[in-house]
């Protein structure tokens, strides 16, 4: 059966969910962080609400007061696989996914090299595909896998200023040039610029030439709606640590049940058996306490409204974009057409060029402005500061990343 819908099964430990207030500065004082930065560094880790966090501590308690007793499903009541299902469960239910075609893991990168590195129809001769948008290491892992197969990694370069337009020319290109092209990494939001692809119809024109794409979706889930079915995606990966804002370390595995054979199982795991989707990712002692935490990290999420939070966070991008955007000689290096950029920016300050410039522009960012903006490399155009605002940046502390963009910008112009 089909997910609909998550719940928050399991969390009885956490008492109601108030439902948060949308106003844009009572939603940052939801969180409890260090004010003495403003930071812009969301993309990397969405801290928990209070609520959440809260919720988190307590379950913490809980399976440290029980330890081994709850680890062996000793305890009367769920045993610890039937309460990690209801987190399974709920996570599903955010993707559109079916039970059976999630696992839990540590995160999207987990996930993602358990999903590539596993992928069994890649035969000697045939060809991967990545692009200068994908995350370092899954490309990485694209890599081995080709190496270690016998086959082709075919790099490509996604244009600027990006459109839909030459976004699927460029794909459209490697899979004429790649007649034997087996396999796409494809990021629906980069890392690098933010830029959102369009997955829905790369996933359909690479389905066309009989080429499979893994999905890495770790910018996207609980930012964007993302439905497995709509986009046609067989393999993703995501994290729950970001956008979703559930304890650090969470992240998910997904396989379309038809297709999970074309994956193996971790290393030969023979702890779950190989048509257990548990069976692909790592089975070492986790963080029990975050991953029980995550229905509650999903019931805010839902109770806020996902269409609502996109906007929040769009408005915030706009503020400060719209603040520098006239500089000369600056440049913005993220999408300006609708539907390719979600909320992660990037600029770059007028003569940067190099890594080591970026790097020591987010030096100076940090240490004489106390704004946290992060020096990306990777993109063929060159390296960039991104910027990515979260749903605890308050107005004053855009302002303030307004008021350094352009210190900056006056010190180098």
């Amino acid at each position: 059966m089909k997910m609909v819908g998550g719940t928050a099964a399991g969390t009885s430990l956490t008492g109601a969910l108030p439902v948060p207030d949308r106003a844009r500065d009572d939603v940052a004082a939801r969180y409890d962080v260090d004010r003495r930065f403003a930071n812009f560094d969301a993309a990397y880790y969405g801290p928990m609400t209070s609520t959440v966090a809260a919720t988190y501590r307590r379950h913490g308690e809980w399976v440290n007061r029980n330890n081994a007793v709850f680890l062996r499903s000793a305890l009367p009541g769920p045993s610890r696989d039937d309460r990690l299902q209801q987190s399974t469960d709920s996570v599903a239910g955010l993707i559109g996914a079916r039970t059976g075609e999630v696992a839990l893991c540590g995160g999207g990168t987990e996930a993602l090299y358990g999903l590539i590195v596993n992928y069994r129809p890649l035969r000697a001769g045939e060809a991967v595909i990545t692009a200068d948008v994908d995350y370092d290491e899954m490309q990485h892992a694209m890599a081995y896998l080709a190496s270690s197969r016998g086959a082709q990694h075919v790099r490509l370069v996604v244009p600027e200023p990006s459109t839909t337009a030459n976004i699927l020319a460029v794909y459209a290109k490697a899979l004429r040039e790649a007649p034997r092209a087996r396999l796409i990494l494809l990021t629906h939001v980069s890392n690098r610029n933010g830029l959102v692809l369009p997955v829905r119809e790369i996933a359909a024109m690479a389905r066309r030439q009989g080429v499979d794409v893994i999905l890495d979706s770790a910018q996207s889930v609980g930012l964007l709606p993302v439905d497995v079915d709509d986009l046609g995606i067989d393999f993703m990966g995501f994290s729950l640590h970001k956008w979703v804002a559930a304890p650090l370390g969470t992240g998910a595995l997904y396989i379309r049940r038809e297709r999970l054979g074309d994956v193996t199982p971790w290393l030969g795991n023979h702890i779950h058996e190989e048509d257990d989707i548990r069976a692909r990712v790592p089975t070492g002692t986790i963080d029990f306490a975050a991953r029980l935490t995550i229905p509650t990290a999903v019931a805010e999420h839902r109770a806020f409204g996902q269409a609502h939070k996109l906007e929040n966070l769009r408005a915030k991008r706009e503020q400060w974009t719209s603040g520098v955007r006239s500089l000369p000689g600056l440049q913005l290096v993220h999408s300006e057409e609708p539907g390719l950029c979600a909320v992660i920016g990037a600029f770059r300050l007028p003569g940067q060029k190099g890594w080591n410039q970026a790097r020591a522009a987010q030096r100076r960012f940090i240490d004489k402005h106390q704004v946290l903006v992060v020096a990306k490399q990777g993109l063929a155009s060159g390296p960039v500061l991104r910027v990515t605002p979260s749903l605890f940046n308050t107005d004053g502390e855009l302002e303030r990343l307004v008021d350094a963009i352009r210190a900056e910008h006056a010190r180098v112009a």
